[in-house]
């Protein structure tokens, strides 16, 4: 794994964390309204259900692609497409008003878990990043070290995000952020899928 792929993964990653969308609004409310004590449990409980699509992403392309090799391009191309896409989405985004927070009844660790695996949004996202930034099929190490870097990066910006946050001036100023977050991030998924196209 070259440090030019680790940095793509987790730059792409980074931007598609902070694009204000349900799940980082949750975060970012609950710290505001509640406090970091009960926002950063609530935030690695997201992080860490997010980073579960990463795990079952890698899992089932792994199956996929061992019963069936030739699908492997096509799903690269597909990919490619899904990337522009969300790019295009991101970017019309950007000047729309702020998405409503996700809900949930729990706030707690394992409520920020159940609340991201109810959306399986995240688990094509993540399959198409992995396989634009790594194109060559994986054995089990490369997988585990993917995991652990998707989790970690989940974990830091959860987290850095519910304890910045829990003050009204840094909340006001990242929402204010938005549509230069959007862009972005509109901008970056549409070069990864762009890549994944045409080095198919």
């Amino acid at each position: 794994m070259s440090a030019e792929q680790v940095i793509a993964l987790v730059s792409a990653l980074t931007l598609a964390i902070l694009t204000p969308g349900p799940a980082i609004i949750a975060t970012v409310q609950t710290a505001f309204l509640h406090g970091r004590a009960r926002a950063l449990p609530y935030a690695l409980g997201l992080a860490t259900g997010a980073s579960l699509w990463c795990l079952f992403a890698l899992a089932g392309l792994a199956v996929l692609f061992r019963l069936h090799p030739a699908l492997f391009v096509a799903l690269k191309i597909f990919g490619g497409f899904y990337l522009l896409w969300f790019a295009w989405a991101l970017w019309r985004a950007s000047t729309l008003p702020l998405p409503p927070a996700a809900g949930g009844a729990s706030k707690g660790f394992w409520g920020g878990i159940a609340l991201n695996l109810s959306n399986p949004k995240p688990a094509l996202f993540y399959a198409a990043l992995i396989l634009s930034v790594f194109p060559e099929p994986m054995g089990i190490a490369r997988q585990a070290l993917i995991y652990g870097i998707c989790l970690a990066t989940e974990l830091f910006w959860y987290a850095l995000v519910a304890v910045l946050m829990s003050t009204a001036v840094m909340r006001a100023r990242y929402f204010a952020a938005k549509f230069w977050i959007d862009r972005a991030a509109g901008i970056a998924m549409a070069l990864l899928g762009l890549l994944l196209i045409v080095n198919h």
